[in-house]
């Protein structure tokens, strides 16, 4: 059901018209008013899904994967990888031309980069929906896809309604609570005996309330311009972010792109502040430096799923803006090989090497070893697949988290052998204005469960 014209369309429910719409406030309406349940919005120019209900899920553990489906529970044993295990279920999967949701976290490359003995085996690795619906607006007007009449109906009188975000009660984010610079500085110094070329090093900050991920999503998105957005929450694990950077996307063609951002600077100080940045992000030896090698690296990964010849680097070192800071970007695609599937391609561009590092194995093990913290969706990625062959994964940066009673931010910074501990901490900040502003505090009554 197809809608695009005036409000008064809206309250007959007789034309098939709406008035133009605001789609994140209206993903984020939908997302408040806690009628679909469980519910993946995803963003990808500027063009929502809301993916709402459940009809399947899927959890997939270190140990193996369960599958739930109406009455019915399947488990799986692990795979080879946890990648193949995905697979191998949706492959098995008795849902025609399905399309699933959902996320994968940063430990889901634990296995396959002999990390495993710092995940426990019952970590969930990732969490997707198949939905019972699919919504889709964009800046036209809404379309309520498959919902049923009702459901349909529903939508449209949530999205007749005025969404307000509220006020933001912005998070602080300048205190190094967890010895950020000191990590960094080891790092540093395990650069220097050659351990590994660069790591990526992230802190957490934690929100001392409870978090309205719907209001802040809403509020978050109109002061940002990210590559996509998304906004979930699948069994009491909530998130809303928006992403910088698209970690691999795989289209029914079977091309497939990967576009890593390295080298960072400030954004949105001022026009000759904002110049001079760009100049220098341009010109940075330290920077320019991260970005090839990052990108020389996501090179050699596509080229490992490619068919021989078909890896190309199809921009090199422009500027991207995303939020409160601009970086240097680039795109590597081509064209999966007759042997390998958009899983495949998935498991071996995971984790980012803009998130992880390079090389990636003992950048990893860094990562485990000088963290104090458990990454989970952090640096992980919100992706959507179907059955058709398609996969589009986003990085999960620039985000907020939710899970229980804890709320948390979390940003990280690459550390190469010329990185400071200070610049490193500052560029966590620069990156962390991209979301600490917009954080909307929950009304005491929905913090304590008694509003949806």
């Amino acid at each position: 059901m197809s809608l695009t014209t005036t409000r008064s369309s809206i309250e007959s429910a007789t034309d098939e018209h709406l008035p133009p719409v605001d789609p994140a406030r209206v993903c984020a309406a939908w997302a408040a008013s806690g009628e679909f349940g469980d519910h993946v919005v995803y963003e990808q120019a500027r063009r929502w899904t809301f993916a709402g209900g459940v009809r399947a899920r899927i959890i997939l553990t270190a140990s193996g994967a369960q599958v739930a489906h109406g009455e019915m529970i399947v488990e799986y044993p692990a795979a080879a990888s946890p990648a193949t295990t995905l697979a191998t279920v949706l492959a098995e999967l008795d849902i025609p031309d399905w399309r699933v949701f959902g996320w994968v976290g940063f430990d889901f490359c634990a296995d396959h980069y002999a990390a495993s003995a710092h995940v426990g085996r019952d970590a969930v690795l990732a969490h997707l929906i198949v939905p019972e619906f699919e919504a889709v607006v964009d800046d036209a007007g809404i379309d309520t896809g498959n919902a049923d009449p009702v459901t349909a109906a529903r939508l449209f009188e949530i999205a007749a309604a005025e969404f307000t975000p509220g006020k933001a009660s912005p998070v602080a984010v300048g205190l190094d609570a967890d010895d950020y610079r000191g990590r960094v500085a080891t790092a540093i110094e395990e650069i220097g005996n050659g351990a590994y070329a660069k790591v990526i090093l992230s802190r957490q900050v934690p929100i001392p309330f409870a978090v309205d991920m719907p209001a802040t999503y809403a509020l978050g998105r109109a002061g940002n311009n990210p590559a996509r957005s998304f906004l979930l929450s699948l069994d009491g694990f909530a998130a809303a972010g928006f992403s910088p950077e698209l970690v691999v996307a795989v289209d029914a063609e079977r091309g497939v792109v990967t576009e890593p951002l390295a080298g960072t600077r400030a954004l949105g100080r001022s026009a000759e502040l904002d110049a001079s940045a760009r100049d220098e992000l341009r010109t940075d030896a330290k920077e320019i430096a991260e970005h090839a090698i990052s990108v020389r690296a996501c090179f050699e990964e596509i080229a490992s799923v490619a068919t021989a010849g078909s890896t190309a680097v199809s921009e090199f070192m422009v500027i991207r803006e995303r939020g409160s800071v601009q970086h240097l970007a680039s795109t590597v695609r081509g064209m999966l090989s007759e042997e390998a599937d958009a899983w495949q391609a998935l498991a071996v561009l995971f984790p980012s090497i803009t998130a992880s590092g390079i090389p990636k194995a003992p950048a990893i093990d860094a990562i485990y070893r000088l963290e104090p913290h458990r990454r989970g969706l952090y640096s992980g990625a919100v992706l959507t697949a179907s059955s058709a062959g398609d996969l589009e994964a986003t990085l999960a940066l620039r985000t907020v988290y939710s899970e229980g009673e804890r709320s948390w931010l979390c940003a990280g910074a690459g550390v190469v052998g010329q990185s400071t501990p200070d610049r490193e901490f500052e560029e966590t900040c620069e990156k962390l204005a991209s979301v600490a502003p917009f954080v909307v505090a929950a009304s005491p009554r929905a913090a304590a469960g008694e509003l949806s």
